[in-house]
């Protein structure tokens, strides 16, 4: 580990790790099926895409093909609402992951999406209000109005858990349909949300994939990362997506070089590994005599739990 390395962890990043709990309110269940069995179905399987929580699940559909960006009716968690297909899919599945196309959307259905839109930037306006109005400590995320189901969602962030009964009671009397409140933590705003990271793409949740995992100091660590806030969170305020995202390559390739600190005997000198850089692929070594060599990994061997160095171009 190089000493620059270790002169900046001098501050408590641990906030920035993930709280697993808070991940939950990501599955998709949609309930095509009761168990967590693996199956493989004989019909043509389809991700497809909430666009109101950029939310992501396999689907089955007996009709004729569907293409990218088709718009289907299908069961969520919610209600019955719209979905956007991404594509086919081939593998086994969970059955309690399957959802079930109903059918192709109408232009009725979109025509009704659209003006849904609509009133949901009215709703979203009038609870904001309500919650000033009320000093509630939450932030309104987003308002969705399910296609085929009396409910309005209305998704916020909150530091600690809030009493909103009054808030309902009052949208209840303002949209005289059902109201449903459902507060998600600052990852699901990220990928409802969208916007650039600082790699200038879009935010890898909103992006790549909804799934989201927690994301541990200890990746950062793994892939000697800077421990500065400011270099390893993201927008959100957690730790980077993409550190979950590479940290399998990062595990890999460190299992087959030396770690730091390691000791190799060369050239009839004792030599300590100073720093490993996975990326290039470089390993540094430094000898008592104060000799520094940066050396290909491939030239690194480990035999009997102990590392040693061949020859170049062996």
């Amino acid at each position: 580990m190089s000493d620059s390395f270790e002169d900046e962890i001098d501050e408590d990043i641990s906030s920035l790790e993930d709280n697993p709990s808070e991940l939950e309110e990501t599955e998709v269940i949609t309930g095509a099926g009761e168990t967590g069995e693996a199956i493989a179905p004989d019909m043509p399987v389809y991700r497809l895409r909430l666009l109101y929580s950029q939310e992501t699940f396999p689907a089955v559909y007996k009709g004729d093909p569907l293409a990218p960006r088709d718009m289907v009716l299908v069961p969520t968690r919610f209600g019955r609402d719209l979905a956007q297909v991404i594509g086919p899919v081939q593998g086994t599945f969970s059955a309690s992951e399957l959802a079930w196309i109903e059918r192709i959307a109408t232009e009725e259905d979109l025509a009704k999406a659209c003006h849904n839109h609509g009133q949901e930037q009215e709703a979203f306006r009038i609870c904001r209000e309500k919650i000033e109005s009320h000093r509630l400590e939450m932030k309104l995320v987003s308002v969705h109005y399910l296609l085929e189901e009396p409910k309005i969602l209305f998704f916020f962030t909150a530091e600690n858990r809030v009493d909103f009964r009054e808030l309902v009671k009052d949208l209840v009397g303002i949209f005289r349909t059902r109201i449903e409140l459902r507060q998600i933590g600052v990852r699901d705003e990220a990928r409802v949300t969208g916007g650039l990271g600082v790699c200038g793409r879009g935010y890898c949740c909103h992006m790549v994939s909804d799934k989201l995992k927690p994301v541990s100091i200890k990746m950062a660590k793994d892939q000697n990362l800077s421990l500065n806030s400011m270099k390893i969170s993201g927008p959100c305020g957690r730790l980077l997506c993409c550190l979950s995202y590479e940290h399998c390559f990062y595990s890999e390739q460190r299992r087959l070089m030396p770690s730091e600190g390691a000791r190799i005997s060369h050239d009839g000198a004792q030599w300590k590994v100073m720093e490993v850089n996975v990326v290039l692929g470089q390993i540094r070594l430094g000898a008592e005599d104060g000799r520094v060599l940066t050396l290909p990994a491939s030239r690194f061997r480990r035999a009997d739990n102990k590392w040693s160095l061949t020859e170049e171009g062996e």
